[in-house]
């Protein structure tokens, strides 16, 4: 079966992410990656993050995938090291020197070559399998059809990104930040300048009165294209999104966890709508489908910031369930009241909706509303629920 690649920017997240259907985790250590605002794993966290994952037949790979300065070698053999006595499964990798000193002090472990590197041919594909690596992650700039050709002249695994942030530069090769800020997007520390709101001029003939400029891509959604990456013999499907929330790693993996048992078991999608609406619960960007299938146009590119959309909030998190008296006990996130519509839903079942008729706090006083942050409370539920449920608000504030 093919693999479902989830990002974790934290352990809470690769619990998450494991739980609701990942077969894998790609994580950053405090050093070599590239999402330096991540709050990235100790090595302890490392060490606790593969114990979890390799209990649910999950592998962890450690991305260490920035493109090194001189200075950024410092304590890589001792790095590598550890990651491998810890039981790593593999590292996602840029640089050819980090791959080498890897392939030579810890051979167990897989060197997967990094988007970054922007493969999108067979022929570097073939030369990467001839220096060992076990996996190339391709380029996000190539088609179905390129991906088809690539897989007909190579048998190395290879990986697709199939969800998440897009890079309106050519992946891997941007400079806008580093030129703007200072902050290198090829070394951790990209500040997405793309995204920001700019004036537009024409000569000095402002032409963007109306609204600010933006020229940032449409967020990534492949789950049209997942039947045909299936059917080619892709390996990995791979889901972006270090910075996200729990929230965010739960509706998408689970969305796409359903499709692809789904087509596994039926041998056909039934309703894609039926995954676009549960994923765009948690996106507040529109998508598109990025090379996939033609290349981007307008309609694939964010001209105006504007269009960002809040996603249905998410409320909180079950922590038990009284099976009894039907009560749940919930660790709030965001503000919710009685009256509220709420939808709940968890790994291993199909989302409901619940109107939150009555609340209680810790001591079992009534109370109208759950303003704040972590605050445990309790309410009923029509239907039984389980620890590590999540729960979404569907009518507005």
């Amino acid at each position: 079966m093919i693999e479902l690649l989830a990002p974790a920017g934290d352990l809470e997240k690769l619990k998450v992410a494991i739980l609701y259907g990942a077969n894998a985790v790609y994580i950053g250590g405090k050093k070599f990656s590239l999402r330096a605002r991540a709050s990235n794993f100790s090595l302890e966290e490392i060490k606790e993050a593969v114990i979890f994952a390799h209990h649910h037949q999950a592998k962890v790979y450690i991305t260490m995938n920035i493109v090194p300065h001189n200075d950024d070698f410092d304590g890589l053999e001792d790095y590598l090291q550890t990651l491998d006595a810890y039981g790593v499964d593999g590292i996602i990798v840029t640089s050819l020197s980090i791959a080498q000193v890897a392939k030579e002090i810890t051979p167990r472990l897989e060197r997967h070559l990094s988007t970054q590197f922007s493969a999108s041919n067979s022929s570097t594909v073939n030369l990467f399998k001839s220096w060992g690596f076990s996996r190339v992650i391709l380029a996000r700039e190539v088609s179905l059809q390129q991906i088809k050709a690539i897989v007909e002249k190579t048998d190395l695994e290879l990986e697709v990104f199939i969800h998440g942030g897009m890079c309106v530069s050519y992946s891997g090769r941007c400079m806008l930040s580093n030129h703007m800020t200072n902050r290198d997007a090829n070394r951790g520390g990209c500040a997405h300048s793309c995204r920001w709101n700019y004036q537009l001029f024409d000569h000095n003939l402002p032409i963007s009165e109306d609204q600010d400029f933006a020229m940032g891509s449409t967020d990534l959604c492949g789950l049209r294209a997942i039947p045909t990456l299936i059917d080619m013999g892709i390996s990995s499907l791979k889901i972006e999104g270090r910075m996200k929330s729990i929230h965010y790693i739960a509706t998408v993996v689970r969305s796409y966890r359903m499709l692809i048992d789904e087509y596994y078991s039926t041998g056909t999608i039934k309703d894609f709508t039926i995954y676009e609406q549960e994923i765009a619960k948690a996106e507040n960007r529109t998508t598109g489908t990025g090379f996939l299938f033609h290349k981007p146009g307008i309609a694939e590119q964010v001209y105006n910031n504007n269009e960002l959309f809040p996603t249905k909030e998410f409320i909180g998190t079950v922590l038990e369930y009284n099976q009894e008296t039907g009560f749940v006990k919930v660790e709030q996130r965001n503000f919710f009241a009685v009256g509220d519509v709420l939808e709940i839903f968890g790994p291993n079942k199909a989302h409901f909706q619940q109107k939150v008729l009555s609340l209680q706090d810790e001591l079992g006083n009534e109370i109208t509303e759950a303003p704040h942050p972590l605050q445990i409370v309790y309410f009923q539920v029509s239907k039984p629920v389980e620890s590590g449920d999540m729960i979404r608000r569907l009518t507005p504030k």
